[in-house]
Protein backbone atom coordinates (compact mmCIF):
# COMPACT_ATOMS: atom_id res chain seq x y z
CA UNK A 1 0.00 0.00 0.00
CA UNK A 2 1.49 3.35 -1.05
CA UNK A 3 0.10 6.21 1.03
CA UNK A 4 1.94 9.04 -0.75
CA UNK A 5 3.88 11.96 0.70
CA UNK A 6 4.11 12.03 4.50
CA UNK A 7 3.96 15.04 6.79
CA UNK A 8 2.99 15.74 10.34
CA UNK A 9 0.38 18.39 11.04
CA UNK A 10 0.98 20.12 14.36
CA UNK A 11 -1.60 22.12 16.27
CA UNK A 12 0.43 25.11 17.49
CA UNK A 13 -0.35 27.85 20.02
CA UNK A 14 1.78 30.56 18.39
CA UNK A 15 2.44 30.28 14.67
CA UNK A 16 5.29 32.80 14.62
CA UNK A 17 7.09 31.14 17.56
CA UNK A 18 6.70 27.70 15.95
CA UNK A 19 7.93 29.06 12.60
CA UNK A 20 11.05 30.46 14.26
CA UNK A 21 11.69 27.19 16.13
CA UNK A 22 11.50 25.06 12.98
CA UNK A 23 13.52 27.57 10.96
CA UNK A 24 16.25 27.10 13.61
CA UNK A 25 16.14 23.38 12.74
CA UNK A 26 16.69 24.14 9.06
CA UNK A 27 13.08 24.21 7.85
CA UNK A 28 11.84 26.90 5.45
CA UNK A 29 8.32 28.00 4.51
CA UNK A 30 7.05 25.87 1.63
CA UNK A 31 3.37 26.89 1.57
CA UNK A 32 0.69 28.66 3.61
CA UNK A 33 0.65 32.08 5.25
CA UNK A 34 0.21 33.75 8.61
CA UNK A 35 -3.06 35.25 7.32
CA UNK A 36 -4.37 31.72 6.72
CA UNK A 37 -3.15 30.56 10.18
CA UNK A 38 -0.97 27.79 8.77
CA UNK A 39 2.49 27.22 7.34
CA UNK A 40 3.93 24.16 5.67
CA UNK A 41 7.61 23.96 6.54
CA UNK A 42 10.09 21.87 4.55
CA UNK A 43 13.60 20.57 5.18
CA UNK A 44 14.71 18.41 2.24
CA UNK A 45 12.02 15.67 2.11
CA UNK A 46 10.68 16.36 5.63
CA UNK A 47 7.41 18.27 5.87
CA UNK A 48 5.79 19.77 8.96
CA UNK A 49 2.47 21.59 8.84
CA UNK A 50 1.97 24.24 11.54
CA UNK A 51 -1.70 25.01 12.15
CA UNK A 52 -2.91 27.61 14.65
CA UNK A 53 -6.51 27.32 15.86
CA UNK A 54 -7.61 24.86 13.16
CA UNK A 55 -7.80 21.56 15.08
CA UNK A 56 -6.78 19.96 18.35
CA UNK A 57 -3.99 17.45 18.63
CA UNK A 58 -1.45 16.45 16.03
CA UNK A 59 -2.18 14.51 12.87
CA UNK A 60 -0.05 12.16 10.80
CA UNK A 61 -0.85 13.11 7.21
CA UNK A 62 -0.39 11.17 3.97
CA UNK A 63 -1.15 12.58 0.51
CA UNK A 64 -1.73 9.97 -2.22
CA UNK A 65 -0.88 11.37 -5.63
CA UNK A 66 1.75 13.84 -4.40
CA UNK A 67 5.48 13.71 -3.93
CA UNK A 68 7.22 15.65 -1.13
CA UNK A 69 7.15 18.81 -3.29
CA UNK A 70 3.34 18.62 -3.68
CA UNK A 71 3.87 17.70 -7.32
CA UNK A 72 1.46 15.28 -8.94
CA UNK A 73 2.68 11.72 -9.32
CA UNK A 74 1.93 10.04 -12.62
CA UNK A 75 0.78 6.84 -10.90
CA UNK A 76 -0.62 6.53 -7.39
CA UNK A 77 -2.97 4.45 -5.29
CA UNK A 78 -6.36 6.18 -5.01
CA UNK A 79 -7.57 6.86 -1.47
CA UNK A 80 -10.66 4.71 -2.16
CA UNK A 81 -8.43 1.72 -2.95
CA UNK A 82 -6.48 2.36 0.25
CA UNK A 83 -9.80 2.50 2.10
CA UNK A 84 -10.92 -0.83 0.64
CA UNK A 85 -7.61 -2.46 1.63
CA UNK A 86 -7.86 -1.11 5.19
CA UNK A 87 -11.47 -2.28 5.55
CA UNK A 88 -10.44 -5.71 4.29
CA UNK A 89 -7.93 -5.79 7.15
CA UNK A 90 -10.72 -4.73 9.59
CA UNK A 91 -9.13 -1.34 10.32
CA UNK A 92 -11.74 0.97 11.84
CA UNK A 93 -12.16 4.22 9.93
CA UNK A 94 -13.34 7.37 11.69
CA UNK A 95 -14.25 9.01 8.38
CA UNK A 96 -14.63 7.34 5.00
CA UNK A 97 -14.41 8.48 1.39
CA UNK A 98 -17.46 8.01 -0.82
CA UNK A 99 -16.46 5.07 -3.00
CA UNK A 100 -18.88 6.12 -5.76
CA UNK A 101 -16.84 9.27 -6.43
CA UNK A 102 -13.44 10.03 -7.92
CA UNK A 103 -10.90 12.79 -7.39
CA UNK A 104 -10.23 14.57 -4.09
CA UNK A 105 -11.28 12.67 -0.96
CA UNK A 106 -9.95 11.70 2.44
CA UNK A 107 -10.22 9.11 5.17
CA UNK A 108 -9.36 9.33 8.85
CA UNK A 109 -8.31 6.58 11.22
CA UNK A 110 -6.83 6.44 14.70
CA UNK A 111 -3.90 4.30 15.76
CA UNK A 112 -3.97 2.23 18.99
CA UNK A 113 -2.44 5.13 20.95
CA UNK A 114 -5.03 7.67 19.85
CA UNK A 115 -2.97 9.37 17.13
CA UNK A 116 -5.10 10.60 14.26
CA UNK A 117 -4.06 9.67 10.73
CA UNK A 118 -5.39 11.60 7.75
CA UNK A 119 -5.05 10.16 4.25
CA UNK A 120 -5.89 13.19 2.12
CA UNK A 121 -5.96 12.98 -1.66
CA UNK A 122 -6.05 16.37 -3.39
CA UNK A 123 -6.71 15.25 -6.96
Amino acid sequence: MNLGAFSISLSVKNLKASQQFYENLGFAIFAGSHESNYLIMKNEDSLIGLFQGMFEGNILTFNPGWDTNAQNLEEFEDVREIQKALKKQHVKLEREADESTSGPASIVLTDPDGNNILIDQHR
